[in-house]
């Protein structure tokens, strides 16, 4: 589901349900401009629920929505102010959707690049390999070998980009690496450090968020801390402050904006949250900055492998010709 939608979505429908629109009609109006196919069939479904008389909380358990949604919106249901809540998920998913378009711009220009510089490597191979072969084979010694040269160059990148489609397209791989990688780690930072905040502003106990939150990063590093910190509160240590130990991939900034706080947990994930999301923006854009002159420099040094097999031919031929 489109993360802007979304929260474009809640924001209205929260405006809405605090000037008195009921929700069922409220549903009704928004859900025919949604672009989103599937957003618009689920909140379509959870509309015609409603008018058939189901409850609110039975009727969302029964939709696909994403599962962190329809836990918020209980949450806000419970604590009577669902307006506000939908008006955090909505700056939520929008923080949200305007990071990870970043982040999703820094894994595809270099995958489009080297796929431009895979075809690009692959023609001129392609057209000097037949270059040498008909008109220097066997009057130049080697050539064979530097016909085979020329496509070490289209291999490599190959090879590249399936590691790169791969960690694209695995959900698996994907989950793990961005917990590693400079501003995705920052992002992923950020994301769950303000699903925490939301959880605990609307009213839940911290040992929930916390395993709500390591429900959400299940196979990844994240999900094994986030455990301890859960059996440390259940435990009784239920301060930030009182979480000592191998905290990784939480890195210490995180854990000294936590424990400054105090018991004030929810202004500490918050604190986190902002903090974070500011770094992946700026570490993103700088990556995206330097994608561009890296790109063209690289796709200058292929181009000028693929020529030296060339020169080297005529250079050889040239010397040949001057034995005689």
């Amino acid at each position: 589901m489109k993360m802007d939608e979304l929260a474009f979505f809640n924001q209205q429908l929260g405006l809405m349900l605090k000037q008195g629109v009921p929700l069922e009609g409220a549903l009704r109006q928004l859900v025919s401009g949604l672009r989103d196919a599937r957003l618009r069939s689920e909140l379509q479904g959870l509309e015609k629920a409603l008018a058939s008389g189901t409850p609110l909380l039975p009727a969302l358990e029964a939709s696909k929505l994403p599962s962190f949604y329809k836990q918020m919106v209980q949450i806000g249901v419970r604590a009577n102010d669902l307006p506000g809540m939908l008006q955090m998920l909505a700056d939520y998913y929008q923080r949200a959707n305007l990071l990870w378009t970043r982040l999703q711009g820094l894994m595809v220009y270099p995958l489009l690049v080297i796929l431009v510089s895979l075809g690009l490597t692959g023609a001129l191979s392609l057209v000097f390999s037949r270059f040498l072969s008909e008109n220097f084979g066997g009057m130049v010694p080697h050539t064979d070998r530097l016909v085979n040269l020329m496509w070490l160059t289209p291999a490599v990148l190959g090879v590249v980009a399936v590691g790169l489609a791969a960690v694209l397209l695995l959900p698996g791989v994907r989950a793990r690496l961005r917990w590693r990688l400079p501003a995705f780690r920052e992002a992923s930072l950020a994301q769950l450090a303000s699903v925490i905040a939301m959880m605990l502003r609307g009213g839940t106990t911290l040992a929930e968020a916390l395993a709500f939150a390591e429900v959400l990063e299940s196979g990844t590093p994240a999900a094994v801390t986030l455990g301890r910190w859960r059996a440390r509160v259940y435990a009784g240590d239920g301060k930030p402050a009182q979480w000592v130990g191998d905290e990784r991939p939480f890195p210490p900034l995180f854990m000294w904006l936590l424990r400054q706080r105090g018991e004030d947990a929810a202004g500490g994930f918050q604190n986190a949250a902002n903090l974070y999301y500011a770094r992946a923006a700026y570490r993103s854009d700088l990556l995206l900055y330097c994608a561009l002159p890296v790109s063209v420099l690289l796709l200058g040094q292929l181009i000028l492998w693929q020529v030296a097999p060339i020169m080297q031919t005529l250079i050889r031929f040239m010397n040949g010709l001057g034995d005689f």
